[in-house]
């Protein structure tokens, strides 16, 4: 079942939600953030992230799934939101150099769909950033966040589902290295836990951020090709030999020796 976009918008209102919002920030940053010149499509709800990262909302556009539902982007000028579904993007081929997918993957029914139509609206070589729920993190046991909703992935099965997706990954990174608890005088901490957590504990972050890019041509492996039988017609004709002569049988022999008058003995 997905998260519900109001749920999504008072989470990320809340003090928890800005210090989430902080680590995916800082987690971006460290691996180029988000590009400025080129065209920027994001999927589910990376308004958070989009209002830090971007300067300028007028290359951006955000594409909401219609089980979440939308909101109004960016507040006070013409909207950029778009309700769709997910697995049918309104995308031409190879129209977008950038993607960015969030609350994306744990919520939607095959991950492996929405990978295959993002591949195809990438441009060649062009740019996946994907933050996606680790199964192994704290975040995932709680309900109160919207990282324990939904089915969480460990790294590899990340990297299998974008290989299988024709998207090899590039860098990875992790986010949340603090636990989820909403107490106002741990809130100050996370920083600092954060910190730490990074460099002890990187395995058991909250979520991992991907970069990935399009790969356009992807070898096929051939299978090894078996011995075939080939069919002989049982009534085929036979023909005789050129060169040959053709050896009589042995009743053929007898009635010879017989019409010549010779006694076999």
């Amino acid at each position: 079942m997905s998260v519900d976009v109001v749920d999504l918008r008072e989470f990320y209102a809340t003090p928890l939600g800005h210090r989430a919002v902080a680590s995916m920030v800082s987690a971006l940053q460290r691996n180029g953030g988000l590009p400025a010149d080129i065209d920027v499509v994001g999927l589910g709800y990376p308004v958070p992230v989009f209002n830090k990262l971007l300067k300028t909302t007028d290359k951006a556009v955000i594409l909401m799934p219609a089980r979440q539902g939308a909101v109004q982007w960016p507040l006070g000028t013409a909207g950029r939101t778009a309700l769709v579904d997910d697995d049918e993007l309104p995308l031409a081929t190879s129209s977008v150099q950038c993607a960015v997918l969030l609350h994306v993957l744990e919520n939607t029914f095959d991950p492996s769909l929405v990978l295959d139509e993002v591949w195809r609206v990438l441009v060649p070589e062009g740019k996946l950033i994907l933050i996606a729920t680790n199964r192994r993190g704290l975040w995932t046991r709680f309900e109160h966040t919207p990282f324990g909703n939904g089915r969480p992935f460990s790294r590899g099965q990340l990297a299998t589902l974008l290989r299988k997706a024709r998207l090899t990954p590039s860098k990875w990174d992790g986010c949340l290295d603090f636990p989820p608890i909403r107490i106002a005088w741990m809130l100050r901490l996370y920083p600092f836990i954060e910190r730490i957590g990074r460099k002890i504990w990187p395995v058991f972050c909250g979520a991992h951020v991907v970069t990935a890019s399009k790969r356009l041509y992807q070898g096929i492996p051939a299978k090894a090709r078996k011995a075939r039988k080939v069919p002989v017609p049982v009534l085929a004709p036979q023909g005789a030999r050129i060169g040959q002569r053709a050896r009589p049988s042995a009743r053929t022999e007898k009635r010879a020796i017989a019409g010549s008058g010779h006694r076999l003995r």
